[in-house]
């Protein structure tokens, strides 16, 4: 297949290279025109739990991205950077393109579909890589645990499936799912754990688990988001959120989570689609969520400085 990758950091870049490796035609669109001219140069380099390779395959700014229909498009940017993907995504979409959005936390699959229509549109969750850049044109993850598709919308089942054929192909563990809301909650849970205490500590989630302090703060922040969604209805297969956090947790111990990384580059994270998700659908149901609001507004403060 003809796949394009809009938004190629650590976690795009594992997309990219395991799918070239696969025997599809990869194209990728990035940002950071060092990584674009790496990829371009001398190929895109992918080690850890995949092995370690090396692929050839395009890669383009945004402002040279072609104006060319490709079969399948992954939007792997940044909740930040998501609304000017999905404009990219939308000039390089033809009259049977499906895309593939992912992203932490809950509201950026709202804004793809704008762009690109809800039924088109299908959602998607990484769970448990542990992705970093090492340097421009290679990425290293630590694993490669699950990835879960589903329909945004209209999406129809087959089509759904298509596309986690597609990442199986690629040796990825990939399945369709037809609740997205409870998949994208249940990686919630556990991305809110780490994902600011983290960014505020410097711990790896090992570290912060660990930690006499910061491992209950983490848990706090996990069950106040368990409490949220089953509140909401949202039909969650967790009965047990400690040990289902503590069970990612382990499977990523020396992972410095992905708000961590950003605050290390000095740039603003997705806090806001994390930990700043639960108060927002708190509200919802006249509930509060006071810990994950404190640790939000704690990780908003630092990011003023960047």
């Amino acid at each position: 297949m003809k796949v394009a990758i809009v938004g190629c950091g650590a976690m795009g870049s594992v997309y990219a290279g395991l799918m070239a490796d696969a025997g599809n035609e990869v194209l990728v669109v990035d940002g950071w025109q060092a990584h674009v001219d790496a990829i371009n140069d001398k190929g895109l380099r992918i080690e850890g739990a995949s092995g370690d390779r090396t692929v050839k395959l395009r890669a383009f700014s945004p402002a040279q991205a072609p104006a060319r229909a490709v079969d399948l498009i992954i939007v792997a940017a940044k909740a930040v950077q998501v609304a000017d993907a999905a404009r990219t995504a939308a000039a390089l979409m033809g009259a049977d393109t499906l895309v593939l959005t992912i992203q932490n936390g809950l509201g950026s699959a709202d804004i793809v579909a704008e762009a690109v229509g809800k039924d088109r549109l299908a959602v998607g969750i990484a769970a448990a890589f542990g992705a970093s850049m090492r340097g421009p044109g290679h990425a290293h993850h630590n694993n490669m645990n699950a990835v879960k598709v589903g329909a945004y919308a209209g999406l129809p089942a087959a089509r759904v499936e298509e596309v986690a054929a597609l990442w199986r192909a690629a040796g990825f563990n990939a399945e369709a799912t037809d609740n997205v809301a409870a998949m994208q909650w249940e990686k919630l849970i556990c991305n809110v754990a780490f994902s600011a205490p983290c960014a505020l500590t410097g711990l790896t989630v090992g570290e912060a688990m660990d930690d006499p302090d910061i491992g209950p703060l983490g848990m706090a922040a996990s069950l106040e988001a368990w409490h949220v969604a089953r509140a909401r209805n949202i039909a969650i297969h967790v009965s047990d959120p400690e040990a289902f956090v503590r069970a990612f947790g382990e499977r990523v111990r020396h992972a410095r989570p992905s708000v961590l990384l950003d605050h290390d580059a000095r740039r603003r994270s997705e806090i806001d689609v994390i930990n700043g998700a639960v108060p927002r659908e708190a509200a919802k149901c006249a509930m509060a969520a006071p810990v994950n609001a404190s640790l939000t507004a704690l990780v908003r403060q630092k990011e003023r400085d960047f």
